[in-house]
């Protein structure tokens, strides 16, 4: 956890920077209540985000993604998470024709309890039936 809430400081330093801002606590308090319309935040708990004791909670993070003029998931998760979700969609896309298109939208207009049934069967076939590296 500490690892993740250290990167999120340095995303925010980063961003801060990007958008003209010195990384400090003070800017930031001072900056961040101009754009936040809830309760104010201190300087002690602006401190924590900046060295990466605490992470703000989420409606924070819009008010600061606003005032920085980045995306919110940019400054939650950064960019890397973008990449590898694009990464995924385009092995899914290229991985399936048109035949199983039409079967997965198939599966999806069945009811729940159809659904579970087609998804049993799948994995039964998927036990029996181990994945080869070679298509027959």
């Amino acid at each position: 956890m500490e690892n993740v809430k250290q990167k999120f400081a340095d995303r925010l330093k980063k961003a801060m920077v990007k958008a003209g801002y010195k990384p400090e606590p003070a800017v930031l308090e001072r900056n961040f209540n101009l754009h936040y319309y809830g309760k104010s935040i201190t300087l002690h708990g602006v401190r924590k985000w900046l060295i990466g004791e605490s992470i703000p909670p989420y409606d924070k993070i819009i008010a600061l993604a606003e005032m920085l003029r980045i995306s919110p998931e940019e400054l939650t998760f950064g960019l890397e998470i973008k990449k590898r979700v694009k990464e995924q969609r385009a092995r899914w896309d290229d991985g399936i024709g048109f035949q199983e298109r039409e079967m997965f939208e198939a599966f999806l207009a069945l009811p729940a309890p159809q659904r579970k049934v087609v998804r049993e069967v799948i994995q039964a076939f998927t036990k029996a039936f181990p994945a080869r590296d070679e298509i027959i």
